[in-house]
């Protein structure tokens, strides 16, 4: 899968997002300050993937301020 990674940081947060065709795709890695790491992993079949977690609010938020939305 093809797309643009997006690195942030907040409150010692780290999060690396894909942008895939313009839309937030799916974290791709998400590191918290006291150092527990998400990685991505396609073959997981549970739905473990951190974007679907936030609020609209959240989601809405972070598209504008990467400036997607």
């Amino acid at each position: 899968m093809a797309c643009g990674s997006i690195t942030v940081q907040a409150d010692g947060w780290v999060l690396t997002l894909c942008n895939e065709n313009g839309a937030l795709d799916h974290c791709i890695r998400c590191s918290s300050p006291d150092g527990r790491t998400y990685l991505f992993d396609a073959c997981q079949p549970y739905g473990t993937n951190p974007v679907v977690f936030l609020s609209t609010w959240e989601h809405a938020q972070l598209l504008r301020l990467l400036g997607v939305a």
